[in-house]
């Protein structure tokens, strides 16, 4: 079979075929834009045509090959040397004069995306993220290194077998713009792994100054491999889909906006790397017949308290409590808002409109976004469809509020609309909440607050981030992603008796 011929160009109209029946074409802009070197995925399920830069791929080559030679030196690497890393780390982040460039870099890119119009609740490096990057760093070093641990042994007449968890390899992550990912995502060091990072362009300058201060000289100076953490130096989204279309990986994670994790995933598959997606999220509360008023106001005031992947999306309500429990829920999400300053933002089902007081949709108020502030109703309604929509919500907390006829038709709506993520039930009655717990296809399943969804606040374990059942279950793996988890399972044989065959 003949070799293929590098692509060097493209022509607009030109029919590529998707998913084996289907057809689009090159555009004109992607035509012009396309030059040798540079590279074209096509994604077989949406038919997308994404445009990789030769230079974006080189970058994630350059870092795919430092964490590739790391990975295979770091089976020489001992526990010790790890933690001393982990110290190094943490400690260079805890020195004053270490950080004072990295806190320089840090404003200099909160500037530059406010400039841009952008978010930056999450890319500011205040004391709290620093002193949390800490103490994760640190934690790691009191967690078991996991590599060399037998699960199971098996003893036959003159042999015994045992498996034996080792590391995976090169783990690639492509984060949103929140400096505090080195600190997690380190965590795969933790068992023997290398790790390469793709950083959200809003936060680049700030990932780099942290490379430069204290992630490379915290590897050298405990003596792990060149290139053990290795940052992917590119603002473009394209370096993201060149490292996961990278072969060489053994896991590729994808964290950030639903759509972008979904389509790295795409990517990633298309390579045939394993993948482990924590993308869309939005908590769902149910309250049932015997839900507890108190508690349910509680609830759901302590699940609004900032945006994050397991705060209150959707809130579902059974019509014989409605009269009782919407004004309940709608105080919870007031006092919420206040707690923050601001106005709260309510979205309705069209058929449960009439259990909100008509004022809600008649009278504006000013909603805090990343924009800026907007005068817009405070509340809307929308179809069920919609109930899908995670919002995004910057300082004015947002949430969906659905009137339904029981727990049965709660469970329903979310299987067939939420992104399978977080699910919990207000009720005094157990059997109920074992019957909730067997019928909503959720990871994470509770009876009170939402917020409790975190690997640290869980488990005790720095997390790496967290998985929906959005595009199906997890096998053999919680919804939980931690650095001690990622390993993989060999196979070793001690023979005793030397005349043994077959």
């Amino acid at each position: 079979m003949d070799e293929p011929t590098p692509l060097t160009s493209l022509t607009a109209g030109t029919p590529v075929i998707v998913g084996g029946d289907r057809l689009t074409t090159v555009s004109p802009e992607l035509a012009a834009a396309f030059a040798p070197g540079d590279a074209l995925v096509v994604l077989q399920d949406s038919g997308e045509l994404l445009h990789v830069p030769a230079a974006e791929r080189a970058a994630a080559r350059r870092a795919v090959d430092a964490a590739a030679a790391a990975a295979e030196a770091m089976g020489a690497v001992d526990d010790a040397a790890i933690d001393a890393f982990y110290a190094g780390f943490a400690d260079r982040l805890a020195d004053d004069a270490s950080f004072a460039p990295i806190a320089e870099a840090n404003a200099a890119d909160v500037d530059a995306a406010r400039a841009r119009g952008r978010s930056t609740t999450r890319l500011v490096l205040s004391d709290a993220m620093r002193a949390g990057m800490i103490t994760g760093l640190r934690g790691w070093r009191t967690v078991p290194g996991g590599r060399g641990d037998v699960v199971r042994t098996i003893d036959h007449d003159g042999w015994r077998v045992e498996q034996v968890t080792d590391r995976l390899g090169v783990v690639a992550f492509v984060f949103e713009g929140r400096p505090n990912v080195f600190a997690d995502a380190c965590g795969v060091l933790r068992t023997g792994n290398t790790v390469v990072f793709r950083i959200g362009s809003d936060a680049l300058g700030t990932a780099r100054a942290i490379v430069e201060h204290a992630l490379d000289p915290a590897l050298a100076a405990a003596g792990l491999p060149p290139g053990s953490a290795a940052l992917v130096d590119s603002p473009a989204h394209a370096a993201g889909w060149a490292l996961f279309s990278d072969p060489r990986l053994a896991l590729a994670v994808a964290r950030g906006s639903g759509r972008a994790v979904a389509q790295l995933g795409a990517v990633a598959r298309q390579a045939g790397n394993a993948v482990s997606l924590h993308g869309t999220g939005g908590a769902w509360i149910v309250a049932s017949d015997h839900a507890d008023a108190d508690r349910f106001g509680a609830v759901v005031h302590a699940s609004l308290d900032r945006k994050v992947c397991n705060t209150l999306n959707t809130c579902c309500i059974v019509r014989s409590r409605a009269e009782e429990l919407v004004p309940v829920f709608l105080d919870a999400l007031d006092r919420a808002a206040a707690d923050r300053g601001v106005n709260a933002k309510l979205y309705v089902l069209e058929s449960s409109r009439h259990h909100v007081p008509e004022r809600r949709f008649t009278e504006h108020v000013t909603i805090a976004r990343v924009e800026g502030a907007i005068e817009e109703p405070a509340a809307e309604s929308l179809v069920e469809a919609q109930l899908g929509i995670e919002w995004e919500w910057e300082d004015s907390p947002e949430v969906t509020l659905v009137v339904v006829d029981d727990v049965a038709e709660a469970v329903q709506l979310f299987n067939r609309w939420s992104p399978r993520f977080v699910a919990s039930l207000v009720s005094e009655d157990r059997a109920e909440q074992e019957r909730f717990f067997g019928a909503v296809d959720a990871p994470f399943v509770g009876d009170g607050f939402t917020r409790w969804v975190d690997g640290q606040y869980a488990f005790g374990a720095p997390e790496l981030g967290l998985s929906n059942w959005e595009h199906g279950r997890l096998l053999a793996r919680g919804g939980v992603l931690s650095g001690d988890a990622i390993v993989t399972l060999r196979t070793r044989v001690t023979q005793h008796d030397p005349r043994l065959r077959r």
